[in-house]
């Protein structure tokens, strides 16, 4: 049987960490029973630098089972996508096959085994994806609509309506691996990668316990991460406004000479004005939108460490 390992990235979970290890722990217990999965199969939950009892529940739940549950505490607040790869990482080296999963539970654990069917008929990939949004707020659905629609626009390759629950093989982590970019947006990379992929289709529920960590403002984030970090088109779409605008206005100065010389000049106060806010307004956009693409070539040329682990719970079964 295969090893298979489930990532929980948490930050600040301490609500909802007890009931998610219960019932991730009777999801292993469960496939092992029917030779889905290896006995020393196990959960790792990756603290992303949280500032309640997070990592205390998770070193007590260590304890209590050594081989089922184990941690990765690092030394600071990186991000869900960091806190995520963090994980796979540490889970590639000792398992067959990482699946991952929120804490909050949303994401539906009765299709877990299904997964893992997909995974034995040859899929290196499976994807987790929601059948429907009706539980989403109008503004969250409404959002999350527009943002795999601009995605698909902007010619970046993604799996409508799926997060980061997923299952991937250990061929798939290992090329994942090769990845070393800062910048990382892991739902547009995994399509990337090429291997036999599955989709699965649940219904998401509400989080089990606690409140959610994805604001309107990180959501808002991720979403501009996405686009820049695998399209330039934003920055075409602007030089084509900047054409655009430099057409109209070639042909307003025809008409405005024109206009001179026939005696039929007009104040124009207003539209003189406007035109100056709007151009005015479309050069500072213009700038902070390559600034934001510079500023991540910047922050790539460092080379700086992704994360830090400060603690490891990952003992083997001597």
């Amino acid at each position: 049987m295969k090893k298979l390992c489930i990532v929980i990235p948490c930050y600040n979970e301490e609500s909802v960490l007890p009931i998610t290890a219960s019932v991730l722990g009777e999801v292993l217990r469960n496939l092992i029973s029917k030779d889905k999965i290896a006995e020393d199969s196990f959960l790792l939950f990756v603290d992303d630098g949280s500032t309640d009892r997070t990592w205390e529940l998770i070193q007590s739940r260590h304890e209590e089972n050594t081989i089922q549950i184990r941690g990765i505490k690092l030394s600071g607040n990186v991000g869900h996508q960091f806190a995520l790869t963090a994980g796979l990482l540490a889970a590639k080296e000792k398992s067959d096959m990482v699946l991952s999963i929120d804490a909050d539970l949303q994401d539906d654990v009765a299709v877990i085994e299904e997964m893992i069917d997909k995974f034995y008929e040859g899929h290196d990939i499976v994807y987790g994806v929601r059948k429907e949004r009706s539980t989403d707020t109008f503004l969250k659905r409404t959002t999350a609509q527009l943002f795999y629609k601009l995605m698909g626009w902007f010619g970046v390759k993604t799996v409508y309506n799926h997060a980061d629950f997923r299952l991937m093989s250990k061929r798939a982590l290992e090329e994942f691996a090769k990845y070393t970019e800062t910048n990382l947006f892991l739902r547009g990379i995994m399509p990337m990668l090429g291997y036999p992929t599955a989709n699965v289709y649940y219904n998401r529920k509400e989080r089990a316990a606690g409140k959610t960590k994805y604001s309107l403002r990180k959501m808002c984030a991720l979403a501009f991460d996405g686009i820049s970090s695998f399209s330039i088109k934003p920055i075409s779409m602007v030089l084509g406004m900047g054409v655009g605008i430099l057409l109209v206005t070639i042909v307003a100065i025809i008409y405005a000479l024109v206009s001179y010389m026939r005696g039929e000049v007009v104040a124009g106060w207003t539209s003189l004005i406007l035109s100056v806010w709007f151009l005015g307004g479309l050069q500072l956009f213009a700038l902070g939108l390559v600034g934001k693409y510079i500023g991540k070539i910047y922050i790539e040329t460092k080379h700086r460490p992704r994360y830090h682990i400060e603690a490891e719970l990952m003992e083997d079964e001597e």
